[in-house]
Formats: structure tokens, sequence, C-alpha cells
């Protein structure tokens, strides 16, 4: 899971003032809306107006996946290529090797053994 991320969705509302919300588009709608055209109070008439635009790529009636959509062949991949190759999930965080020559992977202000006079911004040290 991306932790501390956006996760979007048909229909999802988005965390600010005028309660904005994700809408599916048709592709001719693309160059003539802007994303604030949607919102909580816009999106029921829009809804009754053009009907359920994501409904083709979500689970049929009986709950189950639209073949032609479904994500089952890439979880398939990612199985067999775990089982295979021993390729799992990604570290998260991401570990990235340090690099020679690299500095100090720290914010100043909780570098511990920084001198006191770089801590403070490169002022004499009182003696």
């Amino acid at each position: 899971m991306a932790r501390d991320r956006t996760i979007a969705s048909a229909y999802s509302i988005r965390a600010n003032p005028r309660a904005t919300v994700s809408a599916p588009l048709r592709w001719d709608e693309v160059p003539d809306v802007h994303p604030d055209d949607f919102d909580v109070l816009s999106m029921p008439a829009r809804f009754a107006e053009v009907g359920d635009l994501f409904a083709p790529l979500g689970p049929d009636r009986n709950g189950l996946p639209d073949d032609g959509y479904s994500i089952r062949p890439l979880l398939d991949l990612a199985d067999k290529d775990e089982r295979d190759h021993g390729l799992g999930d990604l570290p998260y965080p991401p570990e990235y090797p340090k690099m020679p020559g690299e500095p100090k992977r720290v914010q100043p202000s909780r570098d511990r053994d920084r001198p006191a006079a770089a801590a403070d911004g490169d002022a004499p040290a009182a003696d």
C-alpha cells in the first residue's frame, strides 16, 4: 500500500473546500471540462444525465469482474514472478543504496553528531 498518498477512484470526493468529485468522462468531453466542474452538488444531475460511465469497467451484476477489464492476468503474473523468480513486492519505504560521496541522509536539525557551529547556521562557537 502506498502510505501517505492520495488514492482516487471513480466518484471519490476530494478533501477540498468545494468537495470536488473524481468524475469519469467520455473522450469527447475531455477538452471541454475542468475538474472544478464536478462536485458533490453537480454530480447527481450529471449521473442522472449520462449514467454511470464507470460501470463497464467494474464488476457485473453477480460481482464478477468483466474479463475485458480484469486485473486477474496482472495478479497471476505477479504471483508467477514471485514463485518462479523470487520477485516479491518492493520494500516500503524504498531502500536506495547510498552512493560514494553522498552526504548524510538526515535533516540538519536531527543530525546529532553535527558540530554546534554548523547547527546554528555557521555562527561562531562560544569559547
